[in-house]
């Protein structure tokens, strides 16, 4: 047993060198952080190439409207969802978050292949076409995917492998919906179905090596 003075002198060997830790901002704020990012990345693609081809493309086919809607929502919901499941004690019900604006943007999505028209100022994509949207998807979520890990690690989250999915669906549901600004084709099932491949290789390089870095932190 330790004395009184032996008590405390053991406390203040244990709180020698402590440093205070500066609290978390709520997970809305911290969302609303990272979103500037892709907001200031909207903003460029729209300077480059404007907003009226996107905006026709949407007036003449609403189901092309829907899925960038969808995308947005899935992008927000789910890093929302991510910052929330950060914050110790949150229960994992918060993953469900994003399901339903993910069901509009695939809903929405897969409406396009059972038109009988192009929309306006579009054409089918051919396979080299393909190749740039899966590259620009990917290409836009590796920082996307980079910023928020580096957010999440100060949080510790308990649960680093689903936290991590989030992560990558919050990325690629943002980097698809900034490519809607200069996506000149319209929905076919290649073009959706490499969509979906980026969709899903973003997703599960997060969960793989995303899960790592946040079970580190």
């Amino acid at each position: 047993m330790f004395e009184p003075s032996s008590h405390e002198a053991l406390i203040d060997r244990l709180g020698t060198g402590l440093v205070p830790v500066r609290r978390l901002l709520p997970p809305w704020l911290r969302t609303a952080g990272w979103l500037l990012l892709v907001l200031a990345l909207a903003v460029g693609l729209l300077l480059h190439y404007g907003a009226d081809p996107m905006l026709r493309r949407w007036a003449a086919t609403p189901d092309l409207a829907w899925a960038g809607i969808g995308a947005v929502i899935t992008t927000i919901s789910a890093a929302w969802a991510a910052f929330a499941l950060g914050v110790p004690g949150r229960p994992a019900v918060w993953a469900w978050l994003p399901l339903p604006g993910a069901l509009l943007w695939i809903g929405a999505s897969g409406l396009g292949c059972l038109r009988t028209w192009i929309a306006p100022g579009t054409q089918l994509a051919g396979m080299h076409q393909t190749a740039d949207c899966l590259l620009f998807i990917i290409g836009f979520s590796v920082p996307l995917s980079a910023l928020l890990i580096l957010l999440l690690r100060r949080a510790c989250p308990l649960r680093p492998v689903l936290t991590a999915v989030l992560i990558g669906l919050a990325s690629a549901a943002a980097s698809a919906s900034l490519l809607e600004i200069c996506h000149a084709y319209d929905s076919a099932a290649t073009d959706l179905l490499t969509h979906a491949l980026a969709v899903v290789a973003v997703v599960g390089i997060n969960a793989a090596m995303g899960g790592r870095l946040l079970s580190k932190a």
